[in-house]
């Protein structure tokens, strides 16, 4: 049997497990995994059978660079994280060499979903699910407004760049927090409003913030796996339950918004909801339209979603996947020796 050639582009380091996945599939299907990265030694090229180095480049030069890789490697299936809406917006140069691309290529629905201000206005349009209270501002005076308004409305308050990825550039505001006391301790994402504020007056504007009320409840990370057309085969609600704990659970109403979401917006392939609980009501944090980074998690729950959204790129029938019973997880660290390409690094010590 022919393997498959699979090619993840700059990921982070969980695409490591992402790569194995995909490898130890159910169905035997044998795979050769290529992988790029600036940085040869990238936890990611761990998994890789073909680590290679990319470029800094961005636009169409990057794009170029992934398809002439995909074309000396004949891959079959390309797995990007970087410069996604690029890649989307070329998506026909793959086409012609042969290459699935993983992605959304509806490429006004990903801009949206990677802006989450634009985002927001869509679901408050659509009413598909619950939004947290914000504004999204760009000048010191629209911050001071948003926040009063927030407050005055009985909430606690954040902000977080509209277009960032994780926790990057994620705020709480905090009148009654102790610098000394934060300096000999824990670095923190408190900041007073005095402080923010100065710091944002500095600039006549600056790229937008989202303001909006701090959700105290549980956050749940929502993997989703869609067929091509977005119709979605399988979801898994997951949260921190304390230290390196994570517990993957059936809880209906997410489900439901997992649902509404895929007859939405028909996002393809692997796709995930963040929500976060205000009281008994899940607000809506982000979707991030690509593998989330604790998806090797939720795998435990016995549904493979990397290699089961390769396999239905690739024309393979999918059938809906459910998990039976709540899974309580967890990881360790392992050590392993670094490879490039098959090889062993060793290297010397350098003072």
């Amino acid at each position: 049997m022919k393997k498959v050639n699979i090619y993840f582009n700059r990921w982070f380091s969980v695409a490591y497990h992402y790569m194995n996945l995909i490898r130890n599939n159910e169905d035997g299907i044998p795979v050769q995994i290529f992988a790029t990265h600036p940085d040869i030694r990238h936890m990611s090229l761990q998994g890789a059978d073909v680590a290679g180095t990319e470029p800094a480049l961005t636009g169409i030069e990057y794009v170029q660079f992934c398809v002439d890789f995909c074309r000396r490697n004949e891959i079959d299936i390309f797995i990007p994280r970087l410069h996604m809406l690029d890649i989307s917006l070329h998506a026909a140069l793959f086409d012609a060499i042969g290459t699935k691309v993983l992605v959304c290529r509806d490429l006004d629905l990903l801009e949206m979903i990677m802006d989450k201000g634009k985002f927001y206005e869509s679901v408050k349009t659509t009413g598909i699910m619950t939004i947290p209270d914000y504004h999204v501002v760009s000048n010191a005076e629209e911050f001071r407004e948003a926040y009063e308004d927030l407050v005055s409305k009985g909430h606690k308050v954040c902000f977080k760049p509209t277009e960032t990825e994780g926790g990057l550039g994620f705020r709480i505001i905090d009148n009654n927090r102790s610098p000394l006391e934060e300096l000999f301790g824990h670095v923190t994402p408190l900041i007073s409003f005095d402080d923010a504020y100065r710091i944002l007056a500095g600039t006549e504007s600056f790229p937008n913030l989202m303001v909006m009320e701090l959700l105290e409840g549980y956050e749940y990370s929502i993997d989703c796996l869609a067929d091509e057309n977005g119709s979605l085969l399988a979801a898994v609600p997951r949260r921190k339950a304390g230290g390196r704990l994570r517990l993957m659970e059936h809880i209906p109403e997410l489900e439901h918004v997992a649902r509404r979401v895929a007859e939405t917006y028909r996002i393809p392939f692997n796709f995930n909801i963040q929500m976060k609980y205000s009281g008994s009501v899940p607000k809506l944090l982000e979707i991030n339209p690509r593998m989330s980074g604790g998806l090797h998690i939720s795998c435990l729950s016995g549904i493979n979603f990397p290699y089961l959204a390769v396999k239905s790129a690739l024309g393979g029938e999918v059938q809906p996947a459910q998990f039976a019973d709540n899974v309580l997880a967890s990881h360790v660290e392992q050590p392993l020796i670094m490879r490039i390409n098959g090889e062993s690094v060793i290297t010397d010590s350098v003072n």
